[in-house]
């Protein structure tokens, strides 16, 4: 899971990112011009995101992007308190609103929530396409019920097509939510690992539902 933590406090944005970079992959922004660009990339499952923050604040950041049409989750992250606050949040398309100061776990849960609700983490956190199933805390994969190995980014690659089955994805949105923004590789990566994971699947039959889009991406075949 990829999240994107936008907090103008740089301290505080630390430690946030530190706490969730245990259990996901975390991007950072700290202000409304870079989170909106980092939003508009939409390999994103989650966004955490402050209300007062440079450039764009929080709220037109969120009705921007529903705007859009993305649907990513949202939870609020923020010192502004009063239920007038609370209900703009939620009313402008925001999914869920945490106060600050937090406790840690309390963020940690929200987020799974959000994720579990958005049927980006299911509660048991498995994901299924036919007849492969995706572990996601043993980082296992099963093909028709037989174990088979991958690598991370192998992993992480399948993952994400899983996740986005019968959608077009672009090699730069693959690219930023496989290897992220600083990576040092370059983006012909993406068709390397692919055809690796083509291979992985053929024995089973299934890496001809993994599609190329000429000139855009990859999709896999929603059936």
């Amino acid at each position: 899971m990829r999240l994107l933590v936008v907090e103008d406090n740089l301290p505080l944005l630390e430690s946030i990112v530190q706490l969730l970079s245990d259990e996901f992959e975390v991007d950072q922004a700290s202000n409304g011009e870079d989170a909106l660009f980092l939003a508009r990339q939409n390999i994103h499952d989650a966004i955490v995101l402050d209300v007062m923050i440079p450039e764009i604040d929080g709220f037109e950041v969120l009705q921007t992007i529903r705007k859009e049409g993305l649907q990513i989750p949202i939870l609020f992250l923020t010192a502004r308190d009063s239920l007038e606050d609370r209900v703009k949040g939620l009313d402008s398309g925001g999914d869920d609103y945490l106060v600050k100061p937090f406790q840690a776990a309390e963020l940690k849960a929200r987020i799974r929530a959000l994720l579990r609700r958005s049927g980006s983490l299911t509660t048991n956190q498995t994901i299924q396409y036919r007849g492969i199933e995706l572990f996601g805390k043993e980082k296992d994969i099963h093909v028709d019920g037989e174990s088979i190995k991958l690598t991370a980014k192998q992993y992480e690659l399948l993952e994400y097509l899983i996740q986005n089955k019968g959608a077009i994805l672009t090699k730069e949105q693959i690219y930023d939510r496989v290897w992220g923004f600083d990576s040092d590789t370059t983006i012909a990566i993406v068709e390397v690992f692919m055809h690796h994971l083509r291979k992985k699947l053929e024995p089973f039959g299934y890496h001809s539902d993994i599609k190329t889009i000429r000139g855009v991406g990859y999709m896999l075949d929603e059936k």
